[in-house]
């Protein structure tokens, strides 16, 4: 596989420090010929490994926005978006496309399982993708994968036929394949029922007992204050920050 430098060169990198996330004075404008719109204004954030951090706020406030600049998807207007130690908002798209295989598990509201693939072929597209694993070795780490979210038994079943929580539990088995170091979920329990939403966050949980760092956006308040600490968006700022525990 071809390798490509994550940290060009003349590009400071601050030196370790104990944050996985760090954004500085990010800002990002989206312009249209309608004109333009500015969704995130000078945010500072920083996140923990390990941390398992909602994200709340009214539609429009931001919350997608900033997890997509976190995750690459989009790049700020200005403004420093450092995740374990690589300055993504450097890179390039051929070096972000690598560096979110290596490094992020993104997690959607609509699960985005490939309908005619298995659910543990899902998951073997996605190491074939990130090639972090050797080829004989991904076979049986997608099966360990499965195990960990209670979904081994349907490992060789097509996502139709199966319920939206057990879609979105393989969904986060395919997040993890490449063994990433934080997982992004936008509204990940937004189409499951209270015993499936409840499933997908005690495996959030988990995930960020074994030191992964979990950003969740929700419009599920009583579910955002379960988490270790909730980050709430007011018009493209952060508006406060609790710590729930």
């Amino acid at each position: 596989m071809l390798e490509v430098d994550l940290h060009p060169k003349n590009t400071p990198v601050n030196p370790p420090d104990n944050n996985l996330v760090r954004l500085r004075e990010v800002v990002k404008t989206y312009y249209s010929s309608a004109g333009t719109f500015t969704a995130l204004k000078g945010v500072d954030l920083s996140v923990e490994s390990g941390a398992f951090v909602s994200i709340i706020g009214k539609s429009g406030s931001g919350k997608s926005t900033l997890i997509n600049v976190i995750t690459g998807i989009d790049r700020p207007s200005s403004g420093e978006v450092i995740v374990d130690h690589t300055p993504v908002h450097t890179l390039n798209e051929e070096q972000i496309a690598i560096w979110r295989g290596r490094s992020v598990g993104v997690i959607f509201q609509f699960f985005q399982l490939l309908p005619t693939l298995t659910a543990v072929e899902n998951i073997l597209l996605a190491m074939d993708y990130g090639r972090h694993y050797p080829r004989l070795e991904r076979p049986e780490r997608a099966m360990q994968l499965l195990e960990l979210v209670g979904m081994a038994e349907y490992a060789h079943r097509l996502p139709g036929s199966l319920s939206g929580g057990q879609q979105q539990c393989v969904a986060i088995a395919r997040a993890l394949a490449n063994d990433p170091v934080l997982l992004t979920a936008d509204e990940p329990t937004g189409n499951l029922d209270s015993k499936s939403t409840e499933m997908v966050f005690q495996l959030f949980e988990n995930l960020a007992g074994t030191g992964k760092a979990i950003l969740m956006v929700t419009h599920d308040n009583e579910l955002a204050v379960r988490a270790q600490r909730t980050i709430r968006l007011v018009d493209g700022r952060i508006q406060d920050e609790f710590v729930n525990r």
